[in-house]
């Protein structure tokens, strides 16, 4: 058995643990031999706890892969899922959708936040022009969260009442709470079309390591590649951001503690880094159910306490490699 193998299995079996902590932590603990049971604990596990712990994993993975995948196809092992700007698009389409009122429906939000993610896409795709230029394809995204990022909170300041404005700040904080089995259904298919169009780009972002002039000796199309960036990063983190709000740093974090186990080519650490942020996600999603306080802490709250610590390490150890 390969290396590989064994970390992904492991990778896999630690997550599949921790769905079951997650099953029975929170304020009050179920215990297994209650979740069968036909009563108001099984009730809890079966609508409550089971479908949050699958958006949690879904979510994990699917913002893991494709923070892997930015930094291969950047080169850069900084970069961040958020940087195209797709997240920020799905965010201010979600953001529309309350400025608006349109949320009679618990449908309603994501469509929208899906819509402005495909929004976003396509006029990332526009500012990127043909080249398959990673330049100008950074450029571009920087502008396009730029300009959404603007928007999202021109609709914050001009909302029409204080409720409003109060669940637009509440909604872009991030979290997993009242996910339900409709948020299971809205993001299953295009996260696993984004997925599987990443994985799909795994040969051509490890031809990107040598270069883009000897990408293209390589017989690597950049265009077709930008435009599988483009789609799997699109569909993970729009979907993402579309069921559970803004939920930062899992892209950046997790690739980095996966890739010392790995081999030094982007493909190879795709599958482990969403194994691994399934398994991030899930744990912070049950340590935050479970922490003394009056009100449950906002999921993105708290992987934003868990990153800046990270990258404070990671900016001590780049400075000390300098000196």
């Amino acid at each position: 058995m390969s290396r590989a193998v064994k970390l992904n299995l492991t990778l896999a079996v630690a997550t599949g643990l921790a769905m079951l902590l997650s099953l029975m932590a929170g304020r009050h603990w179920i215990p297994f031999d209650h979740w069968w049971g036909g009563d108001l604990s099984s009730l809890v596990i079966m609508q409550l706890r089971l479908p949050r712990a699958c958006v949690g994993l879904l979510v994990g993975a699917s913002l893991g892969m494709a923070g892997a995948a930015m930094q291969g196809y950047l080169r850069n092992p900084l970069a961040d899922p958020g940087l195209f700007g797709i997240s920020s698009s799905a965010a201010l389409g979600a953001v529309a959708s309350l400025y608006f009122g349109y949320v009679a429906s618990p449908l309603i939000l994501p469509f929208f936040a899906l819509i402005g993610a495909a929004g976003g896409m396509g006029a990332l795709s526009l500012l990127a022009g043909r080249s398959g230029s990673l330049t100008l394809f950074t450029l571009s995204g920087v502008i396009l969260s730029s300009l959404t990022g603007a928007l999202t909170s021109l609709l914050i300041s001009l909302a029409p009442t204080p409720f409003a404005s109060s669940e637009i700040v509440t909604w872009l904080m991030g979290a997993l709470v009242d996910r339900s089995w409709d948020d299971v259904r809205i993001a299953i298919l295009p996260m696993a079309l984004g997925m599987v169009a990443l994985l799909w780009a795994g040969r051509s972002l490890d031809a990107l390591t040598l270069g883009e002039t000897t990408a293209r000796s390589l017989g690597i199309d950049l265009r077709h590649l930008q435009w599988l960036m483009l789609a799997g990063v699109g569909l993970t983190v729009g979907a993402s951001v579309a069921i559970t709000g803004i939920i930062g740093f899992v892209g950046l974090v997790v690739p980095h503690l996966v890739r010392p186990l790995v081999c030094n080519r982007p493909s190879a650490l795709l599958v482990p880094s969403a194994f691994a942020g399934a398994l991030l996600v899930i744990l912070a999603d049950s340590a935050v159910r479970i922490l003394p306080s009056a009100s449950e802490v906002r999921l993105g709250i708290a992987m934003s306490a868990l990153g800046t610590p990270f990258f404070l390490a990671l900016l001590y150890k780049m400075r000390r490699d300098i000196a």
